[in-house]
């Protein structure tokens, strides 16, 4: 039926003065267009315009508007019939066109939350989870709980406010199709030049830019985005902080939400190796640790799997206009009062972090309880508050590589109830890469934590160490890092010259080793691991494994003494984050380590050793 009245009725270019000659020649004509309207207040009457026709003063009787408030907002696609009064055409300023019956063709009322709210108490919440999916094209039923949360997490932006969103990820993912496809009060700007003029406001015109239009802004390709004017990235960063942005004397206040995505050349596990994650950023956004404290939640895009035909739902869902209407509406709720009594937030998080964490546990409970005075279970509010912290830590993580000191407490938490247990959250990549596990290594491996170097942060490495035939120790690395060569000469040194009280009757001298270092942080020069290094040379001398999760710090120098370590709190913390459960340290770090938190000694045995000699023994399997 819709088809067959797209064909009779559509008003082609070139066609607009036959439609109104028909209309005066037949009294009626029936088209398709959209409708908009507004209120004439010379005439006290309401004028509806049809773009199709170039007819901007068209007579429409207020029983309408009030039947179809949306032409108001925006307008819809509807069937017309629009009628011609010769009469009136005779008046001066008459106007003879007139709306005389009209049915929309898309949503035209406004009144749209409280049919939503209505739907949902029919379903249960998992139900209404996949019922959200498949209105927006994609098929649940092939994807893990991870991806759902991913892509509900994307939706977010639409009904929170001034909500600033990344997502990095591999190609192919549909990061865009939200953005662009779903929802006309969102605008996607493609990769190129982004002007402060277009975003925000023309100084020249006044004209208010697109975070003033939209409900959502999103870069698209973001890693090709520049602004044309060198404070553009400072006046984003206070919008971003505060929903304003100023003009002149005039302060501007808009509620547009921010996204920006983007893609991974790389797998996530490289990506934080030769750097972090939110490396595909443009220069002047990528290691500004105060722009990322401005993210609100960092959606990772490696957890949706790439668009293919069998994600595409052949199921029934909510029509675009009827969900994108009552995104726009859950706009102006909020849902922070669900959390107050309920849910108690870590002492790590700092203001921004809160404030990050409320706004997307508000949009995640707007998502899945669409009715303000609907009751929230535990189940769902944790659900919320562990995506939020997770999304938030991450951004925090990010900052925590590039600025180790301001941002070293990066150990999200919450509790559930006033009397309940302190639970952590982590982000799944920080323990993908590492594989840290109970199991003892084989012979001749062990894991290390580097303090670091002036111009490097601390970074967690596996030495990997096999003896044969020969003389002599080689790094297989290429090229070696001048700072682990310098560790793995004064290891070897210490080999040699303190054999017996190391390896017992073995003659290192008579070996070949061949040593290699692996690296599983943007860390890379292996600096001051001279003690791991000497522990591995003995345990592949010695054909015994080291202690399972086990990390071992320290240097040695070539005389034999253990040198200082200066950031020991840190690098316990670092030991937590790996899922180590054993750290070997020097014992000059014990008046330190009373800065680190009762809960991370709680989850550490920490040991000390004086020497190399102690070191080993304490490192290797019983």
């Amino acid at each position: 039926m819709l088809e067959s009245a797209l064909n009779q009725h559509p008003v082609k270019a070139g066609e607009e003065e036959l439609f109104k000659a028909r209309a005066r020649e037949t009294g009626s004509v029936k088209i398709i267009d959209i409708i908009t309207a507004r209120l004439d207040a010379k005439s006290d009457s309401y004028v509806a315009s049809l773009p199709s026709l170039r007819l901007n003063d068209v007579r429409i009787s207020p029983e309408l508007i009030k039947e179809h408030e949306r032409m108001l907002t925006g307008g819809f696609y509807a069937e017309i019939t629009l009628g011609y009064d010769a009469a009136i055409a005779q008046e001066k300023g008459g106007r003879p066109f007139g709306i005389d019956a009209l049915r929309a063709i898309q949503l035209s009322k406004r009144d749209v939350l409280a049919s939503l709210a209505e739907g949902r108490k029919q379903l249960s919440t998992a139900e209404w989870r996949d019922f959200l999916l498949r209105s927006v094209g994609v098929e649940p039923d092939g994807l893990n709980d991870r991806a759902k949360d991913a892509l509900l997490l994307r939706m977010v932006p639409f009904v929170e406010r001034n909500y600033n969103l990344v997502e990095l990820g591999p190609r192919g993912t549909g990061k865009s199709h939200l953005f662009q496809q779903v929802s006309p009060y969102a605008h996607l700007i493609s990769g190129g030049k982004a002007t402060v003029a277009r975003m925000f406001v023309n100084n020249s015109s006044g004209q208010r830019g697109l975070v003033c239009q939209y409900d959502v802004v999103c870069f698209d390709e973001v890693s090709g985005v520049s602004f044309d004017q060198k404070d553009g990235v400072n006046i984003m960063k206070g919008y971003m902080e505060s929903g304003e942005f100023s003009r002149g004397k005039e302060s501007i206040r808009a509620d547009g939400s921010i996204v920006l995505v983007g893609n991974f050349d790389v797998d996530v596990e490289h990506q934080q190796r030769i750097g972090h994650l939110l490396g595909p950023l443009p220069p002047e956004m990528r290691d500004d640790t105060a722009f990322m404290d401005r993210i609100h939640g960092f959606l990772p895009g490696w957890d949706v799997p790439k668009m293919s035909p069998a994600l595409f739902t052949q199921h029934f869902g909510l029509v675009s206009d009827f969900l994108s209407e009552c995104f726009t509406q859950l706009r102006n709720q909020s849902r922070v009062s669900t959390l107050q009594g309920r849910v108690f937030l870590g002492g790590a998080l700092s203001g921004r972090d809160l404030n990050a964490v409320n706004k997307t546990v508000s949009g995640l409970l707007k998502l899945l309880h669409p009715d303000a005075e609907a009751a929230v279970s535990d189940e769902d509010l944790e659900w919320a508050v562990r995506l939020a912290l997770e999304v938030r830590r991450r951004v925090k993580e990010q900052q925590k590589r590039i600025g180790a000191a301001e941002f070293r407490n990066t150990h999200f938490s919450y509790t559930l109830g006033a009397e309940g247990v302190e639970k952590f959250v982590t982000t799944p990549e920080l323990r993908s890469q590492e594989g840290i596990g109970d199991e003892p290594l084989e012979s001749g491996q062990i894991w290390t934590l580097s303090p670091g170097a002036a111009d490097e942060h601390p970074g967690l490495f596996r030495l990997e160490v096999t003896e044969g035939a020969g003389s002599g120790v080689r790094v297989l690395n290429k090229p070696v890092p001048p700072a682990f060569q310098e560790s793995v000469r004064c290891a070897e040194q210490n080999l040699y010259t303190r054999a017996t009280q190391l390896v017992g009757d073995r003659d290192p001298r008579s070996h070949e080793f061949s040593v290699q270092l692996r690296g599983f942080d943007a860390a890379k020069s292996g600096a001051k691991t001279g003690v791991a290094c000497l522990i591995a040379l003995s345990s592949a001398l010695l054909r015994k494994s080291v202690r399972g999760g086990l990390i071992v710090v320290g240097e040695v120098s070539i005389g034999g003494t253990i040198e200082p370590v200066h950031n020991a709190v840190t690098l316990a913390e670092m030991a937590v984050e790996k899922g180590a459960k054993s750290l070997l340290m020097p014992v000059s770090c014990r008046r330190q380590l009373f800065d680190l938190s009762d809960d991370m000694a709680t989850k550490l045995d920490i040991e000390f050793y004086q020497d190399g000699r102690d070191a080993l023994l304490k490192a290797l399997v019983d």
